[in-house]
């Protein structure tokens, strides 16, 4: 029998995690790395590939982190476990 799961509350998610001034850099580095890559024709929009920051890179800024291009699959078998 399947377990119930609680609903996820995603406005809480995005005011505790997402809204945080240093989250928003983070994702503001995320989407240059791909904004640089589509500039220099390492990706194309819907190709279905990822920009995969070498390391894993839990805290800081990801500004001036080398890039790698991989597939969204490998990009997400790759990436650690999370509680």
């Amino acid at each position: 029998m399947a377990k119930a799961t609680k609903r996820r509350d995603y406005k809480k998610e995005y005011r505790e995690y997402h809204a945080k001034p240093e989250q928003k850099k983070r994702r503001a580095d995320r989407n240059a790395a791909r904004r640089k890559a589509l500039r220099e024709g390492r990706v194309r929009k819907g190709d279905k590939m990822e920009l995969d920051h070498v390391g894993y890179h839990r805290t800081g800024r990801l500004k001036n982190v080398p890039t790698r291009v991989v597939t969204r699959t490998a990009n997400r078998r790759r990436q650690p476990n999370r509680p």
